[in-house]
């Protein structure tokens, strides 16, 4: 992503979309510093990020929406996206 603001870092929040609640989903790493982005965060530069959202075999068989937000470090948003995700146990 291109970064519109500048920040001195950055937090992952995730979400299972359920009849349009968003349920929060802990991740093992939510430091993007930690995920890929080179902080502090300056605007106009290119960042690529990458995590892991891990799925246990304890969790249902379920069709949900992941929403996927990293926010800065005045909880302004840095990029969101949504995915389709469907769990089989």
């Amino acid at each position: 992503y291109s970064a519109e603001i500048e920040s001195q870092g950055s937090k992952a929040r995730v979400y299972g979309e359920m009849l349009h609640v968003d349920i929060p989903f802990p991740i093992p790493e939510p430091d993007g510093c930690k995920s890929g982005i080179q902080c502090p965060i300056q605007k106009g530069h290119s960042y690529s990020y990458l995590n892991k959202l891990p799925v246990k075999s304890e969790y249902p068989s379920i069709k949900l929406i992941v929403k996927w937000e990293l926010v800065d470090d005045q909880d302004q948003m840095l990029f969101c996206w949504k995915i389709p995700v469907q769990i089989t146990s």
